[in-house]
């Protein structure tokens, strides 16, 4: 991997994606989203700050995690002039982050414990399956997959 001149203060795109293990594309995608900004040079060629890398780095930890970039796009305009997270940021955002995570994972393990027994059956004895829904009895309590969402729906209610 090409080293960065330590008194390089701009990254071009191609220098940030090598850098940052990201994709050309999903950095104009994050800069699109308002997530990392650039300047153009007279050329309209993109010029990242260096400090870029650091927030490349908490949208891929936050993403890795399972924050959507919405939330991730609220957390980083919460910072004061638009600034890079630092550490004290980072423990404040990911307490906030920490009942959706809860959820999720929550979510992750009813999913995991209720499919044990499609995955060995390959749906062989449907008439016990969990996920099922004849005639979509449920679609009265909402879209979706009613039973995998009902303990989200539960919790989300009860915090309101």
């Amino acid at each position: 991997m090409s080293m960065l001149p330590p008194d390089a203060h701009e990254l071009t795109v191609g220098q940030l994606a090598r850098r940052s293990g990201v994709a050309v594309t999903a950095l104009h995608f994050y800069e699109q989203k308002g997530l990392i900004s650039s300047r153009r040079t007279p050329g309209n060629q993109r010029r990242y700050p260096r400090h870029t890398l650091r927030r490349v780095g908490f949208i891929r930890v936050a993403q890795r995690v399972g924050i959507p970039l919405r939330m991730v796009a609220e957390a980083l305009n919460s910072l004061p002039d638009g600034r890079t997270p630092t550490r004290q940021d980072w423990a404040l955002l990911s307490a906030r982050w920490r009942s959706e995570l809860d959820t999720r994972i929550e979510q992750l393990q009813k999913l995991r414990d209720d499919l044990t027994d499609c995955i060995g059956c390959g749906c062989l004895s449907i008439d016990r399956c969990a996920l099922r829904n004849p005639l979509d009895e449920l679609s009265s309590e909402g879209s979706g997959p009613r039973r995998l969402l009902a303990t989200a729906d539960r919790e989300r209610n009860s915090t309101r």
